[in-house]
């Protein structure tokens, strides 16, 4: 480290501790309180986890190795600071200003980075002969290579001139965010959601851009050569097209709509397989029992409040899509992709057929990655070979339920979520939920 002037202080995990006791003190208003700063300070390999540090103080500091998982950082200043092999995994960083910080390595796994800073930044000194000299750290400020930001919130996230050569940006929300110029030579953005994200001039060369959504996005003068872009997600209509479905798109819900309040006397069911459905934006409310759309594209569409008793939506997209209280009761989602979709408050229940006859919904091998299922009836539900990591299952209703083989990894999960299922032999990470 090219300190100058600036003296760096080591500080013990007793220390920190009592810095952070004094920083929550004042931010909930017991005597005692006063801000954490750590600027200029090393802190490396030490805990501050699941702490409250808002608005606290890092400038320039030293948190290489350090465990920040879960921890509140929203709105500090973390400018130029040395973030190495940190685990921010969880981490609230919103609104941060992370200009010139070092990440290399970091993990950021689920962290909130929402209008974080991310900007290429140094810090300068006085000096008697330069006027001002850059003091920085061993390796160039501002690189982020092979930092993980797995499943990161990263929307409208400053990154213009990042370095990040090689980082797994994997399931990353991405939105509006702004990575002008930014060196993400060989990243991988599979599955990250880069709707509206200004990328113009950056280096994507090699990057793995594959089941991404880039809706809107700008690459004006980017770099591709040898990205992967199988199955990315763009404006361009996926499958049928609404002009190719045989009758204008809203007499056929018309028609759908009366068929299910006449219990079939008038009207007819409607088939949407296939079809790139983005354009209707919203369903919401709408009654569409045994509404079909196998393997259509549903991209964050309004389903609020639907009926959608006994839907086949099986390979669906509904990646980012609002079914929060819509009536999936008997739904068959086998293989649909809901990541990041909000399906609080949903009925996934059985529907009862007849006297005595239960049709159980589906999610069977379904990627429910990062949705928020809080207060979701599923009692009875098909999830076998399902993956929910990172999902929310809070107060969620799984009696008789089946989760054979699916994946729980950083799940959050109720109380006795195990004791009401049937069925979870194989399930990964499930205990650890």
């Amino acid at each position: 480290m090219h300190s100058g002037n600036i003296v760096y202080k080591t500080l013990t995990q007793a220390q920190v501790t009592e810095i952070c006791d004094r920083h929550e003190r004042l931010w909930s208003g017991r005597s005692g309180g006063a801000r954490a700063s750590f600027a200029y300070t090393i802190l490396s390999g030490l805990d501050l986890s699941r702490r409250d540090l808002s608005d606290a103080d890092f400038t320039g500091a030293i948190l290489s190795d350090a465990n920040l998982s879960g921890t509140v950082l929203n709105s500090s200043s973390l400018y130029s600071v040395d973030l190495r092999r940190a685990n921010l995994e969880g981490a609230s960083l919103r609104r941060a200003d992370l200009r010139g910080a070092m990440l290399r390595g970091a993990v950021l796994t689920g962290a909130d980075l929402t209008e974080t800073d991310l900007r290429e930044g140094v810090i300068a000194r006085p000096d008697r002969e330069k006027g001002l000299a850059i003091i920085k750290h061993e390796t160039r400020a501002g690189e982020a290579d092979e930092a993980k930001f797995t499943g990161a919130n990263l929307t409208r996230s400053k990154m213009t001139g990042m370095v990040a050569q090689k980082a797994d940006f994997t399931d990353a929300m991405l939105l509006g965010a702004r990575l002008i110029r930014a060196n993400l030579r060989g990243s991988c953005f599979s599955g990250a959601n880069l709707e509206g994200a200004d990328l113009s001039g950056a280096d994507l060369s090699d990057a793995d851009l594959s089941d991404s959504i880039m809706v809107k996005t700008n690459l004006t003068m980017a770099k591709l050569e040898g990205a992967h872009t199988s199955g990315a997600l763009t404006e361009k209509p996926v499958g049928k097209t609404l002009e190719t479905l045989g009758a204008p798109v809203a007499d056929l819900l018309a028609d759908h709509i009366l068929w299910c309040e006449t219990d079939g006397a008038q009207g007819r069911p409607s088939v949407f397989d296939g079809a790139d459905l983005r354009e209707l934006h919203t369903l919401a409310g709408k009654r569409l029992t045994a509404f079909q759309a196998r393997g259509a594209t549903l991209y964050g569409v309004d389903l609020e409040g639907a009926e959608l008793q006994g839907a086949r939506l099986e390979r669906a997209d509904l990646r980012m899509a609002c079914l929060r209280g819509a009536d999936l009761r008997g739904a068959d989602l086998t293989g649909a992709r809901l990541n990041n979709a909000d399906l609080r408050d949903c009925k996934l229940g059985p529907l009862l057929i007849g006297k005595d006859r239960l049709m159980p919904a589906s999610l069977a091998a379904a990627k429910i990655r990062y949705a928020d299922l809080r207060g979701a009836d599923l009692r009875r539900v098909r999830a076998t070979g399902s993956d929910f990591s990172y999902s929310r299952l809070e107060s969620c209703d799984v009696h008789h339920a089946l989760f054979t083989g699916s994946c729980f990894t950083g799940a959050r999960l109720s109380a006795g979520f195990t004791d009401d299922v049937e069925d979870a032999q194989g399930a990964v990470d499930l205990n650890a939920a």
